[in-house]
């Protein structure tokens, strides 16, 4: 069965495709000047480094580790804010360009259609290629959902361990009295036993980072810059950074090469091209470049 959903002729296609054929309680987007049959495959930087894939996953955990050392020792004094965790930091690395097992991906259809058709691509006889918009239909986990889980399992392993101490049907027994033993000198296998609950709990605290998690899950970076507000950017993390996702988890929506003209200056008269979603210099050089250069003098066809 194709995932292909529609294919896109023309601004209006798109604009019913996204109302009335995406039934996804939460849809992410992803817009690709190549489609994934054209060689641009769905899976994080990380993977375009071939040598990468004859590590093992142990190796490759240690790498990714030791990268983003290296890059948080050089954030200070280059951002205002530093992230609290390995999410957040992984989240700026990702911004600044370092290859990670993150996948950029935004909640705003239009902003897809943008990164789908601002620049078209040709094959290798110059002919005009089709884009496509991805939409996610995995419906991964998300980092917030599974932050809340954690805290509140956190909580209430911690309220079992003070009730188990005070609750056992003695009053008195946690003063050792009438020939029960003082806290501190319970057999091992008790100890083990009454503490596994919280143990467990705060093992999985220390290791929810995106290098230990067994499944993709959607993260929602900071507003480390405006780029990443103004994009709608949500990152997809990859628990198998080097594979490509698989075409169950994903649907397709094909741009023909002949709408992207069209395309893009209906995205500029809705407000969703470069200065708007680039809000820097470069963004506003890049709009008046397609004004004044690349857009026949802004004339609409």
């Amino acid at each position: 069965m194709s995932n292909v959903l529609h294919e896109v002729e023309n601004f209006e296609d798109y604009l019913r495709i996204i109302k009335d054929e995406i039934s996804i309680k939460r849809p992410y987007y992803r817009g690709q000047e190549k489609r994934v049959q054209d060689g641009y495959t769905l899976w994080p930087s990380l993977a375009r480094y071939e040598y990468l894939k004859k590590k093992s996953p142990t190796e490759l955990t240690q790498i990714e580790k030791r990268t983003l050392t290296t890059f948080a020792n050089h954030v200070i004094g280059h951002v205002n804010h530093i992230p609290p965790d390995e999410w957040g930091m992984l989240a700026l690395a990702q911004h600044h360009g370092l290859p990670t097992r993150f996948m950029d991906w935004t909640t705003n259809p239009l902003v897809a259609l943008y990164f789908a058709t601002r620049n078209t691509k040709k094959d290798k006889d110059g002919t005009l290629m089709d884009s496509a918009v991805y939409v996610l239909i995995q419906q991964p986990d998300n980092y917030s959902d599974l932050k809340n889980q954690q805290e509140k399992s956190d909580l209430e392993a911690d309220d079992e361990e003070d009730t188990s101490q005070t609750t056992d049907g003695d009053p008195y027994s946690q003063y050792g009295i009438d020939g029960e033993s003082e806290p501190d000198s319970y057999d091992d296998e008790d100890e083990s036993s009454d503490s596994s609950v919280k143990k467990k709990s705060l093992n999985y605290a220390s290791s929810f980072t995106p290098f230990d998690i067994t499944a993709n899950v959607i993260y929602e970076p900071p507003h480390v810059s405006q780029r990443i507000r103004t994009q709608d950017v949500v990152l997809l993390a990859c628990f198998n950074p080097l594979t490509p996702l698989e075409e169950k988890d994903y649907l397709e929506i094909v741009i023909k090469a002949d709408a992207h003209e069209s395309i893009r200056k209906r995205l500029d008269l809705y407000g969703v091209f470069d200065k708007q979603l680039f809000p820097d210099l470069d963004g506003m050089a890049k709009w008046l470049k397609f004004h004044e250069f690349e857009c026949q003098n802004g004339e609409d066809e």
